[in-house]
């Protein structure tokens, strides 16, 4: 499994430092939150904090574009260091066009769901992608609860890349803590994104990084969680 700490809810005074500490703890990626205020009722920033810390980590840069009209943005987010780029496949009428634009940048192309949008909305789309990201809450906002209703998508999705024998990263974002990610990481994922509860851990990073990593032992046993956990992401 691979650990995503979402930047959003980083400290933007100090990026450079958290990214360092995050290093330091044991993550494997920087998870960037982009939002335009019209796909999602919020926004954020765009390309300039990945290219600032770009020559400080050698973490791998995840962007969720989380805007309408995504073909607009690639480039500038390639050449600000992001090695994926991943799309919302209900932010664009032209997906394939998407994704192959973003391979021909030399970055991993990916797609996001929203928690309503169907796995079998990517059955066509599967030879273009390299991540799959599903959303366990309504993209928008940090600090919101798991919907645990989605587990059995994330299974569904599994299943499709199995078929497919391709080497597609399955990466969940939305109220993963130590608990959720155990039932995330049984259900199929691989990757986990984790904000507000990564960020607001009592031990600090390492700790929360750690209590991730023993999840994954724990999903292997079979183990499913109680996922209505009342902390937030």
């Amino acid at each position: 499994m691979k650990v995503a700490a979402s930047m959003l809810c980083a400290d933007f005074a100090r990026l450079q430092e958290e990214a360092t500490a995050l290093e330091a703890a044991s993550a494997d990626w920087l998870h960037f939150d982009v939002m335009d205020g019209h796909f999602v009722p919020n926004l954020t920033h765009g390309p300039l904090p990945l290219a600032a810390l770009r020559p400080h980590t050698e973490l791998f840069f995840d962007a969720h574009l989380m805007v309408e009209h995504p073909e607009s943005y690639l480039e500038e987010f390639a050449d600000a260091g992001a090695q994926c780029v991943t799309i919302h496949l209900e932010a664009t009428r032209a997906p394939h066009r998407c994704l192959k634009a973003i391979r021909a940048l030399g970055v991993h192309p990916g797609v996001a769901l929203c928690p309503a949008t169907p796995a079998a909305a990517l059955q066509h789309l599967l030879d273009e992608i390299d991540l799959i990201l599903v959303m366990t809450v309504d993209p928008g906002f940090a600090g919101q609860s798991f919907l645990s209703a989605v587990l059995p998508k994330i299974g569904e999705l599994r299943e499709m890349i199995a078929r497919s024998k391709r080497d597609i990263w399955l990466e969940v974002d939305g109220g993963i803590n130590a608990r959720t990610a155990e039932a995330s990481l049984q259900a199929g994922a691989e990757v986990l994104v984790s904000g507000s509860w990564l960020f607001g851990h009592e031990g600090g990073y390492a700790a929360a990084i750690r209590e991730l990593r023993d999840s994954e032992a724990a999903s292997l046993l079979g183990r499913l969680p109680d996922t209505d956990d009342p902390r937030p992401n």
